[in-house]
């Protein structure tokens, strides 16, 4: 069996064996649900970190913001190597970092030493993007494509199964426990990944973009600093602005210099593909409105019943909110490979992200009940999932075998700044929804930041539309 030609020279591709597929299946999953399961971890754990080392709730912020960051910034990076005959290397080097990091967040050291190791745990996140590609080089086609689709849900409810995990472990020994279950569970993927993970195929080679990488990290840092710093929006707007132009301006170079590198991080060139340009137009937006809905429901969960409205939920039980959400994602991610024979993955994308903002709308509506919580973090859940699912067919379909993972890694840069976004727009509308002296928002500003959603989920039905028009026009001229 060949695979796509690289440099005009056609590459050998290595199907495993069917008994070594039954192994690789669960093994590509662990690792995915692993790294994003750990990167999250830093989501309930920001009370306790403030705590725990006398910081800042701005400052222990940060062991969420650094995960991403890194993640964002090694994404490509590990892309481009996975494009070449060093996947495998790649694959157990970068577990053995985020291991390292993991045993960073336990050990009883300064709180710069906790932030070092969750930015070695987020380089974790640039693993997703290096499954896809293992999975299509060495799993029949017919089912690659479901696994692909499996792997992409999996990265995104891996963080809705670590959060009430660690919460509960925080609470029953502390911040470390909670940081102790990365570790557990990130030594069990580098076994997983030494046992199953196969070599690359032959004829494959990568070389990595160390300027452009260096230009795509000041970008990224910029735009996550933004992203996170809500007070900065609020209190000092102008400078706010000019770090955004500055952060505009790094991308736009950034972009230079991978059209005129011979080995670009990024093929630039590829992702101006209209289906894929408009693919990631659509991880994007309908990045900032998921993770919004997600922000807000669980915000809204734990608010003590002192402010009007809300539950007074702790931190473990408000976890327990986001099972609906685990649970009908993977569902919508089993049932999507099915869907796909009859439906393109572009209407999937449209139906998918109508499904969502149904979700706002029912948050927007009903929300008095906890049940309606439920309810609608469900009907995210299985949204996000087909979404997720449907999105790497939408980009495969144009892209060579060799540059899988090259090109679902960009998809994921994207969809992390629309995360990062989604989270930040909803904390300045709750902020701008506060009144003086209040701690807590007012009822009416989750109605409007779900408006807001509904918004962002109408942009991103439109693009998958568009993207559906343009595929049919293209098979039936």
């Amino acid at each position: 069996m060949t695979g796509q030609p690289v440099g005009g020279v056609a590459v050998k591709a290595f199907p495993v064996a069917r008994s070594e597929a039954r192994l690789l299946v669960p093994a590509l999953m662990f690792i995915a649900l692993v790294v994003a399961a750990v990167a999250s971890l830093g989501t309930p754990l920001i009370t306790s970190v403030a705590t725990s080392f006398h910081v800042s709730l701005g400052s222990a912020q940060w062991t969420l913001t650094v995960a991403l960051l890194s993640g964002a910034v090694a994404t490509p990076v590990l892309g481009r190597l996975g494009a070449g005959r060093h996947r495998r290397a790649t694959i157990l080097a970068t577990l053995a970092v985020v291991v390292a990091g993991s045993a960073l967040t336990v050990l009883p050291l300064p709180f710069a030493w906790l932030l070092a190791g969750r930015a070695a745990q987020g380089v974790g996140l640039g693993l997703t993007a290096l499954m896809m590609g293992v999975a299509r080089d060495h799993l029949p086609e017919e089912r690659s494509a479901g696994v692909i689709a499996l792997i992409s849900v999996v990265s995104i409810i891996g963080a809705a199964v670590g959060y009430p995990l660690a919460a509960l472990l925080a609470e029953l020994g502390g911040v470390r426990a909670a940081y102790g279950l990365g570790l557990v569970v990130t030594a069990a993927a580098v076994l997983t990944a030494w046992r199953s993970m196969p070599e690359a195929p032959e004829g494959r080679s990568a070389h990595v973009d160390v300027a452009g990488a260096v230009v795509l990290a000041a970008a990224l840092l910029l735009v996550l600093f933004l992203a996170g710093e809500r007070n900065l929006w609020s209190r000092h707007l102008a400078v706010a602005a000019g770090l955004a132009v500055v952060a505009v301006v790094l991308l736009c170079v950034w972009a230079v210099i991978e059209l005129r590198s011979t080995t670009p991080l990024v093929d630039v060139r590829a992702v101006r593909h209209p289906a894929v340009a408009g693919a990631n137009l659509a991880m994007f937006v309908g990045g900032i409105g998921m993770y919004l809905l997600l922000t807000l429901i669980t915000r809204y969960a734990q608010t003590p019943h002192g402010a009007g409205y809300g539950f007074g939920l702790t931190t473990f039980v408000a976890g327990l909110v986001l099972i609906p959400f685990s649970v009908l994602g993977f569902v919508a991610g089993k049932l999507t490979p099915r869907v796909r024979t009859r439906i393109a993955d572009p209407l999937l994308l449209a139906g998918s992200a109508v499904v969502v903002g149904g979700g706002f709308a029912l948050f927007a509506a009903a929300r008095s009940d906890l049940a309606e919580l439920f309810a609608a973090m469900g009907v995210l859940g299985f949204g996000v999932g087909g979404f997720s699912a449907a999105m790497p067919g939408v980009i495969l379909a144009v892209t060579p075998k060799s540059e899988t993972s090259s090109a679902m890694s960009f998809n994921y840069v994207v969809r992390s700044v629309g995360y990062s976004l989604g989270s930040a727009i909803g904390g300045l509308i709750l902020a701008a929804g506060t009144g003086p002296g209040h701690l807590f928002p007012d009822d009416s500003a989750y109605t409007t930041a779900a408006l807001v959603g509904i918004g962002a989920m109408a942009i991103t039905t439109l693009t998958s539309l568009a993207l559906a028009r343009r595929r049919s026009s293209e098979t039936n001229p």
